[in-house]
């Protein structure tokens, strides 16, 4: 349930009128997963809002070292919602993490960091709002197993309405499986997911996301996507913290499991999350001008080149795993040519033309996916998109026409994304200046990122041998 909470007597109103249980608090560590404590109501007051509820950050992965680990959970009232998923009547608020000494933002905490980058855009004077909308693509499978070890890795997914079941004893077998890329908005009995994604749509909308619509994706095996509505930065991370968390506890209700990995499936599309953005001030898109191309203003093209120019180190936030890659593949129907153009999907930076209105002027980056941690995917975009402004990066001339489809000679010109998580560390060592304006990002935390990635996947990913690799050399 949405409470509509905006000060902390307003908690305490709610408290009451909704004979709440329990309270609990929620922050996102670094990769991006929700970790939560909580409380008896009875023990919660309103000084705990103001003041702060300590805890020990030294188990959050990203966070502070042991000798250095008390923190302190600050609630935003503005977050507040009934959990639908609680057997007991819970309060939910996310939190930002602060020190308790300075009093300032943990350095680390991601919704910190994106609470910096509103504040710098804003003390910049370029805007007073930058809008985001993520359209985050996700599976929901039957089945799940996975394992490894010194001597086996290995995995496999299932899905009722996958075409690899087509021989499956079912018992019966009605058939209605979805053919490899055919999964675009078909029809039930086709579709095998409609109520399941309505039921999440309509618990979304009762804690407050604005759900536009939902519908099958492009991949066999149960492929969806729920679009939200454009927010503020801050809000549409925690919107899109909210979506998952519905989206992962409605599937398991129903016996299912849901994953927003971006490349789970070989040979059929991947998930990607398609992020829209723009730039308010004084009531009034800084993104429209209708003499502009395509609608757009000078500001607007800047931003473009501002993506475009940082897109390597931004995509170590917004493709951030290993399987990011797998997605982000030449060829195929990826984004990874960093041009920008009207309408073109092929394009790391697509304009679109749904509508002529100045305040629908917007740019979508089709990069990012959904394993990323919007907090910090976000804040890199915006950051990237202010530099570009602020120096007036050219995004060259859009390109229009179908990217696959240009000549070796003409192709040769354009860029194209990191080929490999690797490579985008590497960029994001090279290329971070731009994130330390205005102290959005740090030092020490691109450093302690750049550490998590390459200890925690890169070199575990490397070391292993990879089950393909048996199919390819076991018999040389």
């Amino acid at each position: 349930m949405q409470l509509g909470c905006k000060s902390p007597s307003d908690v305490a109103k709610a408290m009451k009128d909704n004979e709440v249980e329990m309270i609990d608090l929620r922050i996102t560590d670094v990769p991006g997963l929700w970790h939560h404590i909580s409380y008896p109501a009875a023990v919660f007051k309103e000084d705990n809002i103001v003041e702060g509820m300590g805890f020990d950050g030294s188990s959050i992965r990203g966070f502070k070292a042991i000798n250095e680990s008390d923190m302190l959970l600050m609630p935003d009232v503005k977050t507040a919602f009934i959990d639908p998923f609680a057997r007991y009547k819970t309060l939910v608020m996310i939190c930002d993490v602060k020190d308790p000494y300075s009093g300032e933002f943990y350095s680390r905490d991601p919704r910190g960091i994106a609470l910096k980058a509103e504040a710098f855009m804003r003390n910049s004077g370029t805007g007073d709002n930058a809008y985001f909308g993520a359209e985050a693509e996700f599976f929901v499978f039957d089945d799940v197993k996975m394992g490894q070890g010194l001597n086996y890795a290995t995995y496999e997914v299932d899905s009722v309405e996958g075409h690899w079941n087509s021989l499956s004893d079912e018992m019966p077998n009605l058939g209605h499986k979805i053919g490899p890329k055919a999964g675009y908005f078909p029809c039930p009995p086709l579709d095998s997911l409609n109520d399941i994604r309505a039921e999440m749509s309509l618990l979304m909308r009762q804690i407050g996301l604005e759900v536009e619509c939902h519908h099958h994706e492009v991949a066999t095996g149960g492929q969806c996507e729920i679009d939200m509505r454009f927010d503020t930065l801050i809000r549409h991370a925690d919107s899109l913290m909210m979506y998952k968390y519905v989206v992962r506890n409605v599937a398991k209700q129903h016996g299912k499991t849901a994953t927003f990995m971006p490349k789970p499936l070989y040979g059929d599309n991947g998930s990607g999350m398609h992020t829209h953005q723009s730039i308010w001030k004084d009531g009034n898109p800084e993104f429209a001008d209708e003499a502009g191309y395509a609608g757009l203003s000078q500001l607007c093209r800047w931003y473009i080149g501002g993506l475009l120019k940082h897109a390597g180190s931004i995509l170590a936030f917004a493709a951030p795993t290993t399987n990011s890659y797998r997605r982000l593949v030449p060829g195929y129907e990826a984004p990874v040519n960093l041009a920008w153009s009207l309408r073109n999907r092929s394009a790391a930076c697509r304009i679109p033309a749904y509508s002529n209105s100045p305040k629908a002027k917007r740019i979508e980056f089709r990069c990012p996916d959904p394993s990323c941690n919007p907090y910090l995917a976000f804040s890199a975009q915006l950051m990237a998109g202010l530099d570009g402004i602020r120096n007036r990066i050219d995004p060259g001339d859009p390109v229009d026409k179908n990217i696959y489809d240009l000549p070796p000679e003409e192709l040769a010109h354009i860029p194209t994304v990191p080929g490999q998580l690797s490579d985008a560390i590497r960029c994001l060592e090279e290329d971070h200046a731009y994130l330390l304006e205005g102290e959005v990002f740090t030092t020490d935390f691109i450093e302690s990122y750049i550490d998590l990635k390459r200890t925690t996947e890169l070199d575990p990913i490397r070391l292993r041998p990879h089950p393909y690799e048996f199919v390819l050399y076991y018999e040389l």
